[in-house]
């Protein structure tokens, strides 16, 4: 199969589900507790990152998805912390509502000397009320005809209900969009009008009420499914032993997991229905998309926690041959992990941030300059909507994929990142840079984001930049340069 990992980036994805969030506690167990014969865990930090549907958006943004939530949290800080994530990540969260009568579902994990040794929810699993429903469904509905594809993640915390589906499913045959749903509980029928879902082995024969022991009984569980529900396509993940793609009046299709190291299951099946359900909205047949997504559950299952698939690490299990800078290209979803495991190593982290269109000697100088003053130099450019704000007509000359690459081949620099104006200050929060650079062409109090960065501790630099250039003179050079040639004509 011929992949084009970029054809997966710029899809509109609408993620209709449970969200949670997933709290990590990281320590050392050296001891049995003298009250009880339990380990003692002595925590060395916490951490927290989007999970449920979450987890599924945040595998869509690190492949270049646009992505629109729709979900129900709570009012208090596990609430305000996941807006806060989504927000970062460019997602639309005007259809996550906040319902103060419900928590916010939480799940803690411990691990200690890197083994998951116990876990902790918080949450309930009542249906949303009637009111909550209505609100959910307006809000969904009114962005199905913008985006390409639905997805449903149901893991079964009262938001996914027989009505909600129905009332999804009609909106989106009356617009001609697909919706894919990674199903939970025992009555599938509910997804009735689906086009396609994604249970896990154990769910599928839970729900067809047949004892899984082989392929053969796997076939009926699934056949059996299709029948009921009237849904005419299933994918069977099956853990270790890879997938099964049923469809009906057609032969299974059936995939293998390459070999690796398992360490956490956990968001895998959140990782399979980001990726299959992008490739399909990407144009991809359902039996490549089903490959693709395979291989993405392969690379997750081989980390600890929920964490997303980067688009270096597809392309790297493909066997592609992948540009050399793309180890650097990094999403602003992506450089959440790249800041949490440098600030834990200790490296001094500068950011620089710019259009960058045209590189030109002071951008070399600047870059050069910045990368002396820490660890670990990241470069974020300005994506080519907000360059057009800030330079006007005809800007950005070269896109933002190319100045990526660009700027990425130098040595200079360690990562790079395409972001929108108004997520600069998210982008710091994220990093916390002890140093913030830019040219001598600002002054310190015009530089923004910085009392941001000084109240993480950091300090914004002024880098010399001697020469009297800019891309914007350039350009205008050059324009200039072929209007003379035409008059001379």
């Amino acid at each position: 199969m011929t992949v084009d990992i970029e054809k997966l980036a710029g899809c509109h994805i609408l993620v209709v589900g449970d969200l949670m969030l997933d709290a990590y506690l990281w320590g050392e167990a050296e001891r049995i507790s003298p009250e009880a014969p339990v380990q003692v865990v002595s925590v060395t930090s916490e951490e927290h990152a989007l999970g449920g549907a979450g987890n599924v958006i945040n595998n869509l943004v690190a492949l270049g998805a646009q992505v629109s939530a729709v979900g129900v949290i709570g009012s208090g800080p596990d609430a305000q912390l996941i807006l806060n994530r989504l927000n970062a990540l460019g997602v639309h969260t005007g259809s996550v509502i906040q319902d103060p009568q419900r928590p916010t579902t939480r799940k803690t994990r411990v691990i200690a000397n890197h083994q998951h040794v116990l876990r902790f929810d918080r949450e309930v699993k009542t249906e949303i009320n009637r009111q909550l429903l209505s609100q959910i469904l307006q809000s969904a509905t009114d962005r199905i005809a913008a985006t390409d594809l639905i997805l449903v993640s149901d893991y079964g915390k009262g938001l996914i209900t027989k009505k909600l589906m129905q009332k999804l499913n009609a909106a989106a045959q009356k617009h001609g969009k697909r919706v894919i749903v990674d199903p939970k509980g025992l009555d599938f029928a509910k997804y009735a009008g689906a086009s396609l879902i994604t249970p896990n082995q154990k769910e599928t024969a839970l729900a067809a009420g047949i004892d899984i022991v082989d392929h053969k009984t796997l076939a009926q569980a699934a056949r059996r499914l299709i029948k009921k529900t009237g849904i005419d396509k299933i994918l069977v993940t099956c853990g270790k032993d890879g997938m099964v793609y049923f469809e009906r009046n057609a032969r299974p299709y059936r995939i293998r997991t390459k070999a690796r190291q398992v360490f956490d299951v956990s968001g895998a099946g959140d990782t399979v229905l980001a990726v299959l359900g992008l490739a399909i909205a990407a144009g991809y047949a359902v039996k490549e998309a089903v490959a693709l997504s395979n291989t993405a559950a392969g690379i997750v299952v081989g980390k600890v926690g929920t964490a997303p698939v980067s688009k270096s690490e597809l392309a790297a299990s493909l066997n592609l041959i992948p540009d050399p800078t793309l180890h650097k290209q990094k999403t602003v979803a992506a450089l959440t992990a790249v800041a949490q495991k440098l600030q834990k190593s200790g490296k001094r982290i500068v950011l620089t941030n710019g259009c960058f269109d045209l590189l030109h000697v002071g951008h070399i100088k600047l870059l050069s300059a910045s990368k002396q003053l820490g660890d670990v130099l990241v470069v974020a450019i300005d994506d080519d909507a907000s360059v057009k704000r800030l330079k006007g007509p005809g800007r950005p000359v070269i896109k933002a994929a190319e100045r990526l690459r660009i700027i990425g081949a130098l040595d200079s620099v360690d990562y790079v990142v395409v972001f929108s104006s108004h997520q600069l200050n998210t982008l710091i929060e994220i990093l916390r840079p002890a140093v913030l650079t830019k040219g001598s062409n600002y002054g310190t109090d015009t530089v923004a984001g910085r009392e941001i960065v000084e109240r993480f501790g950091g300090r914004v630099e002024i880098i010399p930049v001697t020469e009297d250039i800019s891309a914007s003179r350039i350009i205008n050079t050059i324009k200039n340069s072929r209007t003379n040639i035409s008059k001379d004509r």
